[in-house]
């Protein structure tokens, strides 16, 4: 059976059918029957011929804008509030207010309990969260359709009433929260502060940019509560605030409800559009920062313009020209070269200036200085600037616009960031026909001016990022120190309180709006056939966007190798991404990008994976593209030469990586560190100078063949065209072949907490695990993954609350069961503040264990049904969810009737059959545990525990 959804809005986006934009008069007629103090403001349609997102959008008395896309093709909706607000808007030593926002919203509001915003959200079926950058925040939620009312009721509260339920307890947790995830995300992570030093170099002190969204510690430190609330007041009234809804919708019904819950709201602050602040550097500053890191980098970033400005697009196309993956002269003469492991260019813009940025991530074994780097980087600006701007690069680039478009409009999500971020920004939220128009009228000439204007013999920050104690190796000395903050004289924090504006409605907003009928999706009903090789073909017939992505599962993998050659069938498929016998590497990636297709092959745990993607209207010359590089491999010594240095380099710096280390030593405890499953699917330093090229080479002959694959496709073909197309799938022929078994798994010896040292960490991961149930659809496992949703599957779980929210140790904690055919494993984890390591980790032991004694309350198990229940209305919206779904099945060999069984069991499990299997599951004496932090700080911290400590050095 074929899916034909009908979808207005992609039939119009598509140019399907012509849709032209309503008339004046239509307008007048339709503002007629709107609820009172909401007026429409444009009807968009799209036109024939041309790419775009349909939709209405309103202008509310209170200044809120209103943006509605209606999209039938699936019973779910997302919702978007975009603040025009972002650390740009902040002062000078108040800094990090609007990504402490972030956090805040999700705190309660006034009719909203504490933590009850992700609780309501989760029982939904749904999914939430919020981002902050330098101009912009925003907070959505992607839930079934018949919970929309819900949804606008929680982010009016927060609009209107969060003042109020900000309180001193709150913004001290979250301010230790804010403290931890930059300890996570930036201090504790190799080339963390990049992107830090490089702003405070090359923006003037006081610029809006001059400081990072996430803000400076001893900023946070020093402001209060009032300064908070003073801040939101200021910037997070309806009239800077722009919501959009797409999905599922009815469109006078939505507009009620927006009118309900948001048209008393009183207006903020009046806000301006911000002025355009790009700068302009009098010297080359060179900065030096030494860092917990293996390969040392480089970046030269130059100032340029700002979004939008006419000059952005060529500056795009340059980036791309110069580095944008290997088309580019900086893979030429970089990575092919072997003297860089990466190396990139980049234009990112924002709304007040853009920075044109260029990357060199060292290898070390081929290069000393960074300064070496530096000459070949400007070897490459002058051989572009004799090369000129050859045909195809623009060809590239405007293709990849295209595409990148169309794939982007598979989601509701996508469709709607899209139209918010347009909306806050340019005040028109389709922009998608003028962003594809202002590339193809990008020339040569356009591209080489500005690279004359902006980037010849032009000043620029040039970041050294080099391993501790080897300043030696930068491109240059230092010349640029951030000095200590000059904060301004008459920085002063907010005395008196801040109070909530007064709001009146006629309805009570303490009630909680009921959900609306539950509509299910249907679940994908894909076709299937076995070929005469042996290879299973899947698909499934979608036109809802005109692309086709599919999946070619060769099934063994890195479970072919033998734990000596660990990495080869990674390696094999790495060589598969490189040359054929007709394409050098580069002249493939060109070809592929001129049609907007990709083509990669991967190994990883039980498979090789080739994935592909590509326009309906390109699908023959992908297809011959594919079978170029599935049948005629060129496996050149050079390239097996330099990706194995990359691999080397690669493993080399996962060293400074806590968590990679935290990975390895969970493996090394549960698995040992000879069985194959143990090591990584990448290889270990010792298993990777055993490979040969040759040893590929046999690889790809004995494994590379359709007796165990499966190709599974969906997109906008239907079963008898697919099929014509893949003669070349039915031709292929190979010899089968066995799977080795697993090993022997070593004995779990007494309970140990196994520790790694990491000196200097400003933060420690923690592992607590075990092994656990392989996968099944309906069975244990999937009972298993229920009861453990209310303990750490979910943001309001228990062990995130506790740690995060109660305590203020982490950015975030987490416990799963992950299981395949034949291992499973049980694992909870976080990264906590090194001071808190053995608080952290009592804590995290602590609530496994109450709930393996105690159980679920019947309220967890209630939010868990309605969870898991509502949630399938989000499972197959997208072709990846879809590929993914039918691989599963097949993989397992599942009913296709799986959701229907699993709805079965979710409606009639009891708390006492879940809590049977936590009793069971959940004993922590059986459990290890590991430790990566720095040992001086954190070993007396575990010795108060009733377990030896041992140190454990990691296998990489």
């Amino acid at each position: 059976m074929h899916s034909r959804k009908t979808l207005l809005s992609l039939v119009c986006i598509f140019s399907l059918m012509g849709c032209q934009p309503d008339n004046k008069q239509a307008i007048v007629t339709q503002q007629q029957a709107l609820p009172d103090g909401i007026h429409l403001v444009n009807v968009h349609k799209a036109e024939a011929g041309k790419v775009s997102i349909p939709y209405r959008k309103y202008k509310l008395d209170n200044g809120l804008t209103l943006v509605l896309h209606q999209d039938k093709s699936d019973p779910m909706v997302h919702v978007d509030v975009t603040y025009h607000v972002g650390s740009a808007r902040e002062e000078v030593g108040k800094s990090g207010f609007a990504h402490f926002y972030e956090h805040m919203m999700f705190q309660g509001s006034e009719h909203v309990g504490d933590d009850e915003h992700m609780r309501i959200v989760t029982e939904a079926g749904g999914s939430m969260n919020g981002t902050t950058n330098k101009d912009r925040t925003n907070y959505y939620e992607t839930v079934p359709s018949n919970q929309l009312e819900k949804m606008l009721w929680l982010e009016s509260d927060r609009m209107g009433f969060l003042l109020n339920a900000v309180t001193q307890e709150k913004f001290e947790i979250q301010r230790a929260t804010v403290k931890n995830e930059r300890g996570q995300s930036i201090d504790n992570q190799p080339y963390g502060l990049m992107e830090e030093r490089s702003a405070e170099a090359l923006y003037p002190v006081g610029h809006p940019y001059s400081w990072q969204t996430i803000g400076y510690v001893e900023d946070l430190d020093r402001v209060t509560v009032n300064d908070l609330k003073a801040f939101f007041k200021r910037w997070y009234g309806p009239n800077n605030a722009v919501l959009t809804i797409g999905g599922d919708i009815d469109v006078s019904q939505t507009l009620q409800w927006v009118k309900k819950y948001f048209g008393s709201i009183p207006r903020g602050p009046e806000v301006d559009m911000p002025a355009k602040q790009p700068v302009k550097l009098d010297e080359t500053r060179y900065v030096t920062l030494e860092d917990r890191v293996h390969l040392p980098l480089l970046r030269m970033t130059f100032p340029t313009v700002y979004a939008r400005h006419e000059d952005e697009a060529p500056l795009d196309v340059l980036a791309d020209i110069l580095g944008g993956g290997k088309t580019s002269l900086f893979y030429k003469n970089l990575v092919k070269q072997g003297v860089a492991v990466n190396a990139w260019a980049g234009h990112p813009c924002d709304e007040l200036a853009c920075e044109f940025e260029l990357s060199v991530l060292a290898n070390p074994a081929k290069v000393s200085q960074l300064s070496d780097l530096q000459k070949i980087v400007e070897q490459t600006l002058t051989e572009f600037e004799e090369r000129g701007v050859q045909p195809d690069d623009l060809k590239r680039t405007k293709t990849s616009i295209e595409s990148g478009l169309i794939f982007a409009l598979q989601s509701v999500r996508g469709k709607v960031s899209t139209l918010a971020a347009n909306e806050t920004f340019t005040h028109e939220p389709d922009r998608a026909q003028y962003d594809i128009d202002r590339y193809n009228k990008v020339t040569a000439q356009d591209v080489m001016r500005v690279y004359q204007k902006y980037i010849k013999n032009q000043h620029a920050v040039v970041l050294s990022i080099v391993p501790k104690g080897m300043a030696k190796l930068a491109a240059h000395e230092a010349t640029f120190e951030m000095k200590s903050r000059d904060l301004p004289a008459d920085l002063q924090t907010v005395k008196t309180d801040v109070k909530a504006p007064v709001i009146h409605d006629d309805f009570d907003r303490s009630i909680e709006p009921q959900a609306g009928p539950a509509k299910l999706p249907p679940v994908p009903d894909f076709w299937q056939q076995k070929l005469d090789n042996g290879m299973v073909v899947a698909g499934f017939d979608s036109d809802e966007v005109p692309i086709i992505s599919f999946n070619i599962v060769l099934e063994g993998g890195p479970l072919l190798e033998s734990s000596e050659d660990a990495g080869l069938a990674a390696m094999t498929a790495d060589l598969m991404n490189e040359a054929t016998a007709s394409y050098s590497n580069e002249e493939m990636s060109n070809q592929l990008a001129l049609i907007g297709s990709s083509i990669s092959f991967s190994a990883a745990g039980r498979n090789t994976i080739i994935s592909v993607s590509s326009l309906t209207k390109h699908l023959d010359k992908t297809l011959t593209l594919l079978q170029e590089k599935l049948f005629h491999p060129a496996f050149l010594q050079q390239d097996f030469d330099r990706i194995m240095q990359q691999k080397i380099q690669s493993i080399e710096h996962a060293k400074s990586s806590a968590d990679a280390l935290a990975s390895r030593a969970v493996s090394e405890v549960l698995l040992g560190n000879k069985n194959r499953v143990a090591l990584p699917d990448e290889g270990t330093l010792e298993s990777l100078s055993h490979l040969t090229l040759d040893k590929v080479k046999g690889f790809y002959q004995r494994y590379y063949n359709p007796t165990k694959g499966m190709l599974i496709a969906v997109g906008a073909i239907d079963q008898k065209s697919l099929l014509q197309k893949l003669d070349f799938i039915k031709n292929w022929q190979g010899e089968d072949y066995d799977i080795p078994a697993i090993g022997d798994m070593p004995p779990m010896q007494k309970p140990v907490i196994y520790l790694v040292d990491k000196p200097g960490a400003a933060q420690s991961v923690l592992r607590v695990f075990k092994h656990g149930l392989t996968y099944d659809g309906t069975g244990e496992y999937f009972r298993a993954n229920m009861m453990n949703f209310a303990l750490g599957s979910m943001f309001n779980s228990r062990i995130n609350m506790n740690l995060r929210e109660e305590h203020g140790y982490s950015y975030g904690a987490w416990s799963r069961f992950s299981g395949g055919k034949y291992l499973g494993r049980f694992s909870a984890g976080s990264s906590v503040k090194i001071d808190n390591t053995g608080d952290a980790l009592k804590e995290m032991l602590g609530e496994i264990n109450l709930y393996q004694s105690e159980g679920m309350t019947e309220q967890e198990l209630a939010m868990t049904k309605s969870a898991y229940t509502q949630n399938d209305a989000l499972r197959f919206e997208t072709p990846g969810q879809k590929v993914g779904f039918i691989y599963k099945l097949l993989s397992y060999g599942l009913d296709k009737n799986i959701s229907e069984q699993q709805l079965n069991i979710i409606k009639t499990i009891g708390r006492d059959e879940l809590n049977a299997v936590a009793a069971k599951e959940l004993q922590t004496s059986q459990m290890q545990i590991v430790v990566v932090g720095d040992k001086q700080k954190v070993l007396p911290q575990l010795q108060q525990f009733d377990r030896p400590v041992e140190m454990l050095d990691v296998t990489m």
